[in-house]
């Protein structure tokens, strides 16, 4: 064994020792070419040498490069990519890009694409980029463009169903996703219901989705992690950018407060179709037979403000409300509904030198929801909340000789309501009220180097020490990470990753209830926290004179004290909600393939899952493993873009999936305990989520066309979504069939299915001043 040691060791010397023996340091900044502004995540690789690296908070990038002539290129989502020769000498040097914004929509996939040589130099695996100017190209429901239903159109991501907008990526269940806006955690990033996500496309610079090899400074999830980033002001004018749509309006205004040293953006976003149908119902409101129209509509609201304190100082303030409201009013009957989340985030950013940054932040997040109800005289209100508050500190480090540290650490305290009830009369003459409370503490620690061995293997690792506290329980555990990418030749790439994930707040959902009743919950004495392994290998291909990426990703994932619900739980109004508890196991494995086009009028991805999903629980199903209702054989994606000219271009999406899961009753009893009464109707089940719903396809089809406004700029989106009017299922449900001659007499039942979205053309007018 010791000597397989020594072999393994003095052949990544003799490997790495050469290469590394006449190199130096190229670091610099990679700036927008209108404000300024420093862009995060940039790309700046040296493609011949087969190294490249990503931009941290400040713009900042650094490579170390060996001695001769390279080529270097930046790229950034939206930007044009800047290209400069270096001569790599005996001291190190300082080349710094500045990059000018894509001239027209269609460019900016091509843009993201001029980074494939990157993607196939990349360390990190399993993760998917998206600006919202890509986001906007694509044909959306009513019109409305979604980052969220973006990212399901990504191999591995795949969506709950008809109609939402939540996410399951790799097996994991929607709460086991690590949702992030401007580093501040977001609990339910939906709207309507989960119809569309809470991200208002004009204020998003750019999202980036790890569905696995997770770095070291996330953690508290198990599935995935999302990494939304806001944009910042403009440096140089008062600019306005928003959109008119079928049932929603948005506006972003941003510029200057101080030229160069304060800037501001503010953006907001809200529907509309409520104000028509509280108009419709005033109308028909002396019409016995017309049923009201439940009112609905959300809003949110987005802003950031940057201050420059000086060269090596900055501030930034951003924040994010969000509300959902539902309402009915019927006859001495009112329902009303209503949830968002609250987000505030104070960040200060210091640079020591220029190997060493420094950003530390203040957050405060919420997420609520409040029923409130009300029949005759009587009424009640029901509510569940988390609020959180965390401190944060970030470092970068870049050491040289290939390492780049990244270390940290990060508490959070969380308080939680949970189903907190009042009722009362009118009169007050019946009052009582109920709820539990619960706090807990967590926290993390983290270190992780990004090491460039040579340019044929790279590696990132690192460990994080994660940790809660909760009704007197402290739960702490080691999480390792690490990926590795080995570079074959300039065209072919195998990169690997393992990563290890701890969830120690857990979302409760009644799955029967027709509203949402999202519940979270802390670890305890009685809840130990979930935990996630995944490991993944894969194998990437440049072909066709750069135009073409194809990669392919095997996975497995399995997880522990997974966590679901006895028959009939009771979510609300309950002492002893842990009583209603059932923990098992998960696990999911499967293959993901992926080939994106890149350059030419028309582009586009191709992407195809085959996957499994399991879970296994002593008291479901017999103790026997059973399938996810989000267990999903076959999931395809076919996305293709192409300008017809420089004013019009033309996008598609396909969309096929295995149905999902579900139990149907395989027997029925029926039993009369008074004669002459109808017979009640018992269901028989056995295996859980043995049958399956009809496979999900659709296709959309959108067209772009650019305006010529005497100012700025502006364009008319036009989409159709679901064009061949597919009746995709969202749920099925059983009818009695009675007999025509005794009514009483129950002859079978009848299958049949919901479906929510026909065939939607909308239209969307867009403007940039």
């Amino acid at each position: 064994m010791h000597i397989y040691r020594i072999t393994v060791v003095s052949l990544l010397l003799l490997i790495s020792l050469p290469s590394w023996a006449q190199r130096q340091v190229v670091q610099g900044y990679v700036r927008a070419a209108t404000n300024g502004e420093a862009l995060i995540g940039a790309t700046v690789s040296a493609p011949e040498a087969a190294i490249g690296t990503i931009t941290n908070e400040n713009g900042y990038y650094q490579l170390n490069l060996p001695e001769g002539e390279h080529t270097l290129q930046a790229t950034y989502v939206g930007y044009g990519t800047a290209t400069r020769t270096v001569t790599v000498a005996e001291s190190s040097q300082s080349i710094n890009f500045t990059l000018e914004p894509a001239s027209n929509e269609l460019k900016v996939v091509e843009v993201q694409a001029s980074s494939l040589q990157q993607k196939l130099n990349d360390t990190r695996m399993s993760v998917e980029s998206l600006s919202s100017r890509e986001a906007k190209l694509l044909p959306a429901l009513f019109g409305e463009v979604d980052l969220v239903k973006t990212l399901q159109l990504k191999p591995g991501i795949q969506s709950g169903g008809e109609g939402t907008s939540g996410l399951y990526v790799r097996g994991g269940g929607p709460d086991q996703n690590l949702v992030l806006l401007d580093d501040a955690m977001i609990y339910n990033p939906s709207h309507l219901f989960g119809f569309f996500s809470v991200f208002n496309p004009d204020a998003v610079k750019s999202v980036e989705l790890y569905k696995g090899g997770f770095p070291a400074q996330f953690g508290g999830r198990l599935s995935s992690v999302v990494d939304v980033r806001m944009n910042k002001g403009n440096n140089e004018r008062i600019r306005s950018t928003g959109g008119l749509g079928l049932i929603s309006s948005r506006l972003t205004v941003d510029g200057p407060i101080v030229k160069d040293k304060l800037n501001f953006s503010v953006s907001g976003r809200r529907t509309y179709v409520d104000i028509f149908t509280r108009q419709l119902n005033r109308i028909k409101e002396g019409d016995k037979d017309y049923n009201p129209i439940p009112d609905y509509y959300f809003y949110d609201l987005n802003g950031n403000l940057n201050y420059t304190l000086s060269e090596k100082d900055e501030l930034s303030l951003s924040g994010y409300y969000g509300r959902d409201f539902f309402g009915f009013n019927d006859s001495g009957f009112s329902f009303g509904f209503d949830w968002g989340n609250t987000m505030g985030n104070l960040r200060w950013r210091h640079k020591f030198n220029e190997n060493l940054y420094a950003t530390t932040s203040l957050t405060s997040t919420g997420y609520k929801y409040n029923i409130n109800n009300k029949i005759d005289i009587f009424s009640f209100k029901l509510s569940s909340e988390v609020q959180d508050y965390t401190f944060k500190t970030d470092f970068d480090w870049f050491v040289g000789d290939g390492h780049s540290l990244k270390f940290g650490a990060q508490a959070t305290h969380h308080d939680f309501t949970v189903g907190r009830l009042n009722f009362e009369s009118e009169d007050s003459t019946l009052s009582f009220g109920a709820g539990n409370t619960y706090s807990g503490s967590e926290f993390g620690l983290y270190a992780s180097d990004d090491f460039v061995l040579s340019p044929m293997l790279s590696f990132n690792y690192g460990l994080r020490l994660s940790g809660f506290n909760s009704s007197g329980k402290t739960y702490a555990a080691l999480e390792p990470r690490v990926s590795a990418k080995y570079t074959l030749n300039e065209h072919t790439s195998l990169k690997a990753s393992y990563a290890s994930m701890m969830q120690y707040v857990h979302l409760l959902t009644n799955s029967g209830a027709s509203l949402p009743t999202d519940i979270w919950y802390p670890s305890n004495r009685n809840v130990q926290p979930q935990r996630s392994q995944q490991a993944a290998v894969g194998v990437s291909h440049l072909f066709g004179k750069g135009k073409y990426l194809i990669t392919n990703e095997i996975y497995y994932k399995w997880m522990q004290n997974q966590i679901d619900f006895r028959d009939g739980a009771n979510l609300f109004v309950n002492d002893s909600l842990e009583n209603e508890f059932l923990f098992g196991k998960g696990d999911s494995y499967g293959n993901e393939l992926y080939l994106e086009k890149v350059n030419g009028k028309t582009t586009g991805w191709l992407g195809y899952t085959l996957s499994w999903t399991y879970r296994k629980f002593d008291g479901i199903n017999n103790g026997r493993r059973f399938p996810a209702r989000y267990d999903r054989r076959h999931d395809i994606s076919l996305v293709l873009m192409h300008q017809l000219n420089k004013r019009l271009s033309l996008t598609g999406a396909f969309v096929y999936g295995t149905g999902n899961a579900y139990s149907v009753p395989v027997a029925r009893f029926a039993f009369q305990d008074v004669e002459g009464k109808e017979p009640t109707v018992i269901p028989i089940y056995e295996d859980r989520n043995a049958y399956r719903l009809a496979a999900y396809h659709r296709l959309d089809l959108g067209a772009v066309l650019k305006l010529k406004p005497r100012r700025g700029e502006a364009d008319l989106t036009f989409s159709v979504y679901n064009v061949y009017n597919r009746r995709n299922p969202y749920f099925v449900y059983f009818e009695q069939q009675k007999d025509k001659n005794n009514e009483q007499t129950i002859i079978g039942f009848q299958a049949k299915q919901v479906s929510l979205f026909p065939v939607i053309p909308s239209v969307t007018y867009n403007f940039r001043f």
